[in-house]
């Protein structure tokens, strides 16, 4: 089943590598040139029922994880779930949706017209967490979506793959620290997603994050090609609850400004 795991996610891997090209850099200079340990993959979808958050879990589901936790984001408009897998090597999953009945008209409209256009089956299809998108959108419905929800907006563009990919700094050689990380990011060149601080989270919590900005890749949209903010990186800490054990859950007041390292800057 590991094995299975593992082949499932180097095929995530490298579908978002194509579109996240900062990502292999961040692996290789944090790594040393060695692996990383992956904390945990992130995907966005909207709450429709074709293509909802279940209908993505049923792939992890099918691989042995569990549901873990339920999360609340009332200003984005989303509900999430993360998921584990026995085998704690194994990368977490947190999958976010927008409730979509949510939004004014005109954004609800473009949503249905772009699900509408997917085959019925195609939620249930062995590539489905790394096969983009399965329809076509204007550039014009992109900016009206990004007016309203930039999470909507992304998912337009770019559809079913790793919104994120996350190092895991408790198991780095040469990090411990996530200041020390972000630094030594910074000072490769990258930028960091600053909102609500480049540190998001505290040892109160469990948890510390950092992340990247999105890189930039080019869309072809139904009347345009443009270049917009695609998928990012992201960096977790984590601390030992007093039983001893590593917390293994999200916060979502973290969660939140991590979402917004996909905006359009």
């Amino acid at each position: 089943m590991t094995q299975q795991v593992q082949a499932l996610f180097d095929k995530i891997w490298q579908d978002y590598l194509t579109v996240t090209p900062s990502a292999k850099k961040i692996h290789q200079l944090l790594g040393s040139g060695g692996d990383v340990i992956n904390d945990h993959v992130a995907y966005r979808t909207f709450n429709l029922p074709s293509i909802g958050l279940d209908k993505l879990a049923q792939h992890l589901t099918k691989l042995g994880y569990k549901a873990c936790g339920d999360y609340h984001f009332e200003q984005k408009k989303l509900v999430a779930k993360h998921y584990e897998h026995p085998n704690d090597t194994m990368p977490k999953v947190f999958i976010s949706e927008l409730l979509v009945e949510e939004f004014s008209p005109e954004v609800q409209s473009i949503i249905h017209r772009l699900v509408d256009q997917m085959p019925a089956d195609v939620a249930s299809r062995e590539d489905f967490l790394y096969s983009g998108t399965h329809w076509q959108v204007s550039y014009q419905d992109y900016q009206t979506l990004l007016a309203e929800s930039e999470y909507a907006a992304w998912m337009a563009a770019w559809g079913y793959r790793a919104n994120h990919f996350t190092v895991s700094i408790n198991h780095l050689e040469n990090f411990d620290d996530i200041h020390a990380v972000n630094q030594a990011l910074k000072d490769a060149g990258f930028k960091l997603n600053s909102s609500g601080g480049e540190v998001k989270g505290d040892e109160t919590v469990k948890l510390e994050q950092s992340s990247t900005l999105a890189d930039k890749a080019l869309v072809s949209f139904s009347d345009v090609e443009m270049e917009i903010p695609s998928c990012f990186y992201e960096f977790a800490k984590r601390y030992p609850m007093p039983d001893g054990k590593l917390y293994t859950g999200f916060v979502a007041a973290s969660a939140d400004k991590i979402f917004e390292s996909t905006n359009a800057q």
